[in-house]
């Protein structure tokens, strides 16, 4: 395995394919924790969205969430705005983090107000969406046959891993008009190689590295009930 670019946005690994694994990794995220707002008091709305539209685009809003939180964890924000305004995410206070302050709301006109009490809890993806903690994402790397017009095409390609010439052929990672340029040439110069480019991408409730790890755990969880179960 080789970590291409390992930050708190973004996870890319280049590994060994496994497709089995990978996917089972990628389909764990939606049961790892993540804090989301779950219920909200609106008290006045004059802006021309629903109460319902509001809520959930609250729902949507990232928060920190904390290694010390559990399932009893609750936390309480709130939001009072007068227009005329955007009301934005950050207009959320309360005792957690709004990971993204500029995410738009709704819009309140002249002396209109929007008054609400919001409050957070811990949830799986498995459950809903909106406690999903960001992307994740594969695609085999690409192994392509050299030669003089091919290797122009690659050597000015931008793939996320490092492209490697062994013998007479590449690995690389292409996108789809670059794919199609070369099978114009030769049809068979493309095909897919062993190493698979792992990615995940987070929304800021957690570092993608923590979404890795948590996901393994939920993995191996899940594996250990089954292991139970057939005993």
């Amino acid at each position: 395995m080789q970590v291409i670019e390992n930050t708190k946005e973004k996870l890319i690994l280049q590994i060994e394919g496994n497709e089995p694994l990978a996917n089972a990794i990628r389909r764990s995220i939606s049961e790892v924790p993540v804090l989301a707002i779950d219920d909200v008091e609106i008290f006045k709305n004059d802006s021309a969205l629903y109460d319902e539209i509001i809520a959930n685009r609250l729902g949507l809003v990232p928060l920190k969430t904390e290694k010390g939180m559990s399932e009893k964890t609750k936390i309480e924000f709130k939001l009072l705005k007068k227009g005329p305004c955007i009301v934005y995410s950050g207009d959320l206070k309360g005792g957690a983090e709004v990971v993204h302050e500029n995410i738009p709301i709704t819009i309140l006109g002249e002396d209109h107000k929007l008054e609400l009490i919001a409050t957070a809890t811990l949830g799986k993806a498995v459950s809903h969406a909106k406690y999903i903690p960001g992307l994740c994402f594969y695609r085999h790397a690409l192994e392509v046959k050299s030669s003089p017009q091919i290797d122009k095409i690659i050597e000015s390609s931008k793939g996320l891993i490092k492209r490697k010439k062994e013998s007479s052929k590449w690995l690389c990672d292409l996108n789809d008009s670059e794919v199609n340029e070369i099978e114009k040439i030769d049809k068979e110069a493309v095909k897919d190689s062993s190493q698979l480019i792992f990615v995940i991408e987070s929304y800021g409730n957690m570092a993608a590295k923590e979404i890795l790890l948590h996901s393994i755990k939920a993995l191996e969880n899940n594996l250990d009930d089954f292991e139970k179960e057939i005993k």
